[in-house]
């Protein structure tokens, strides 16, 4: 007789794929304004519930202290309406061109791209997970730019290869997704090497790396945007999205990041992580409904961290 773990792992990831195929051609037959709407309004009212909730809470009070509890539940609210939005605009995802009005995507920050263009020089960018952050490798692609990024392979491979292939056909035939691990960190430097650009999303909760300060608490942060900046000589370029609405975004590409390089490799790396959180935190700061509060981005007790 087969154990029975296996086959109820089986017949898990078999009902999470027909879930997911079911709810994939539902979106496909609405209109992505309401694919959006729909998708926030469902995931705010489950999310609410959802013991990331009470972590997002917390993450809110260590940041921002003097928010009081009202605010702070409603930052919560638009956080899960919007992550629900950018499931549910995956599918769209290749549809979403640059447009004046309506679904679609505008920039701001242009030059700093068409620089880069112009120079055939590439380049490394990092964001975090704000507005509809699925769309950077897409529109990057689209300005003439292809940035390479990274994924993180799903624990039931049919949901892994339908979303991954949403993503690649929003990317087209120029982009590249490299699986997260030491194999894809392998392809992404071998890529570097070959002349291409690299995006990274630095905001996730980490077990290692760095202590670098965020809100005003040490956070362990990655340093390898900081590590290939130093080791290939490439700008940084800042660069993030703006929900504007229901399926209207805008990228906004910032200036190269300014660090003094002094030569010192371990405090230029440190230079380089603590502008990189200095410039997330303006960005939070800023719209702070539109960042994914839910992770626990700071050690649950108190700690010494390592440091560089």
């Amino acid at each position: 007789m087969a154990p029975i773990t296996p086959i109820l792992c089986r017949l898990s990831r078999h009902v999470q794929s027909v879930a997911l195929s079911s709810v994939i051609s539902l979106l496909r037959n609405v209109s992505p304004r309401y694919a959006s709407t729909a998708g926030g309004w469902l995931m705010r009212k489950i999310g609410m519930r959802l013991r990331a909730t009470r972590i997002a809470d917390r993450n809110l009070h260590l940041a921002l202290p003097e928010l009081p509890l009202a605010e702070r539940q409603q930052i919560i609210r638009d956080v899960w309406t919007n992550l629900g939005q950018n499931v549910a605009e995956l599918p769209y995802l290749s549809s979403f061109t640059r447009t004046d009005i309506g679904p679609g995507w505008e920039i701001t920050g242009e030059e700093h791209i068409d620089a880069l263009k112009a120079n055939g020089s590439q380049a490394l960018f990092f964001s975090g997970h704000l507005g509809n952050w699925e769309l950077i490798l897409p529109i990057a692609t689209s300005l003439g730019m292809p940035v390479a990024g990274f994924y993180r392979a799903s624990s039931n491979p049919v949901i892994d290869l339908v979303t991954q292939s949403m993503r690649q056909k929003a990317l087209g035939a120029t982009g590249i997704m490299f699986p997260k691990g030491p194999k894809g960190a392998r392809q992404a430097l071998a890529h570097l090497q070959s002349g291409g650009s690299l995006g990274f999303l630095v905001d996730q909760k980490m077990n290692d790396g760095l202590a670098i300060p965020f809100f005003g608490r040490d956070a362990m942060t990655a340093p390898a945007v900081a590590q290939l900046a130093l080791r290939f000589n490439l700008p940084i370029i800042p660069v993030y999205i703006v929900r504007l609405g229901e399926g209207r975004f805008r990228m906004v590409c910032e200036a190269p990041l300014q660090t003094d390089r002094t030569g010192d490799r371990h405090a230029d790396i440190r230079s380089i992580c603590i502008a990189m959180n200095e410039t997330l935190e303006r960005w939070i700061r800023e719209r702070p409904g539109a960042w994914l509060w839910l992770h626990r981005r700071w050690p649950k007790e108190a700690a010494v961290l390592p440091t560089v």
